[in-house]
């Protein structure tokens, strides 16, 4: 949490909106969200702060941060919907996950996916594997995040695919962890 902060202190240079954010209840953090004119990291910090504690005002705008370009944005997001608690929270990161023209920005939806346990996190993670198997794939973090989170689920459906990713360099490691813990 202290990163996340200490980030967003950082982005907001001396705003005093910084610690208008910080010090604000949870009504009017919910209303910054919808506030025109508001730069990007005072909505993160409202949203970030909102999804911590539990507040479902936040949901819409944590997952439009998973989905952003800037990777400390992305896993900041997954940290505060993880602790959001929302159901609707796997479903938006298996869309996030699976969309095959955002791969570059799906590492954090498979992290979060994997933290979740929920019912399509395997199913996900292994879709999303399958897909980045081919030669020369370049999203291979994301292929190594699947195959961890596959072996933390420890889904047996999961063996014929973590196989497969054993014959690849960068993933033979993990691939082969992975297996061990499959029930």
């Amino acid at each position: 949490m202290n990163d996340v902060l200490e980030r967003l202190r950082t982005e907001a240079g001396q705003s005093p909106l910084y610690g208008e954010l910080l010090a604000a209840d949870s009504d009017a953090l919910a209303a910054s969200l919808t506030s025109a004119g508001l730069p990007l990291w005072a909505r993160e910090l409202a949203a970030y702060r909102l999804g911590l504690s539990g507040d479902r005002r936040a949901f819409e705008p944590l997952v439009l941060l998973l989905n952003h370009r800037d990777p400390p944005r992305c896993a900041a997001a997954a940290e505060a919907l993880a602790a959001l608690g929302d159901p609707r929270t796997a479903r938006a990161a298996a869309a996030l996950a699976t969309n095959t023209l955002r791969t570059a920005y799906a590492l954090q939806p498979v992290r979060l996916l994997t933290t979740l346990r929920a019912p399509e996190s395997a199913p996900v993670l292994m879709a999303t594997l399958s897909r980045l198997l081919s030669p020369h794939e370049p999203y291979w973090r994301v292929a190594l995040a699947c195959v961890e989170g596959l072996g933390a689920l420890g889904d047996p459906r999961a063996r014929e695919l973590l196989t497969r990713a054993q014959s690849h360099p960068r993933l033979a490691v993990s691939a082969t962890a992975a297996l061990r813990e499959l029930r």
